[in-house]
């Protein structure tokens, strides 16, 4: 089991894009205990998001740690701008570069969490002989590239599996799960082991007034 309190990630994704920096300050004020930013770029996965200069623009907003998810590829290029954004940790897919070390070490020469992201077919053998290496483990419990996706339960093993191999390392390594997280998805990402859960609609649904009550809702 998950030695750490969960946390909370909401994602901007689903935030209202026309005031991204009221809604950052909405999230924390309610409760978040980091920003999830999701970076696509019409390649690597099938849309378009935001970039290191808008990330850098909504540093101000929030101290909360930024959770910034690379789905672009190749990554590597990416990084110092992301980090030089105002990143905290930066997660990056196994099938985004072709040396998966090289990329968590170039992360870490900026000062930063490294994280790798599963896709929900991406096995935990991807990342065997750098799970010591990582900050962080990304669970994919959707296919990436657009929220508001059902949650695919067979993660829920990948997640129980990874707890594991942590825990058996010994290491601080945060295990986090992106994708259809709600109420019930939550819990049974936490019973399996999950310390860090990002969501977007069940945050960002109903508008600001809701988010506290939607953050509870999710710590279960």
């Amino acid at each position: 089991m998950s030695q750490n309190p969960v946390r909370i990630a909401p994602s901007i994704l689903s935030a209202d894009f026309s005031a991204l920096g009221h809604e950052i300050e909405a999230v924390t004020e309610a409760g978040a205990d980091w920003i999830h930013v999701d970076v696509m770029d019409g390649h690597f996965v099938p849309n378009l998001t935001i970039g290191p200069v808008v990330v850098k623009a909504l540093r101000k907003h929030s101290k909360q740690p930024f959770d910034v998810h690379l789905m672009v590829t190749p990554v590597d290029a990416l990084v110092p701008a992301f980090a030089d954004a105002g990143a905290d940790v930066i997660s990056f897919h196994t099938e985004a570069g072709p040396h998966v070390h090289r990329t968590i070490q170039l992360i870490k020469s900026f000062g930063k969490k490294a994280g790798v992201v599963l896709n929900p077919s991406t096995p935990l053998s991807a990342i065997e002989y750098v799970l010591g290496d990582l900050d962080l483990v990304l669970v994919m419990s959707v296919n990436p590239g657009f929220g508001g996706q059902a949650f695919i339960d067979s993660q829920v093993r990948k997640i129980a599996a990874l707890r594991k191999a942590i825990d058996a390392l010994g290491k601080p390594i945060d295990l986090e799960v992106d994708g259809g997280i709600n109420p019930h998805t939550a819990r049974l990402c936490i019973d399996a082991g999950a310390d860090v859960l990002v969501a977007g609609t069940a945050v960002f649904g109903g508008g600001s007034g809701g988010y506290a009550a939607n953050i509870k809702a999710l710590r279960g």
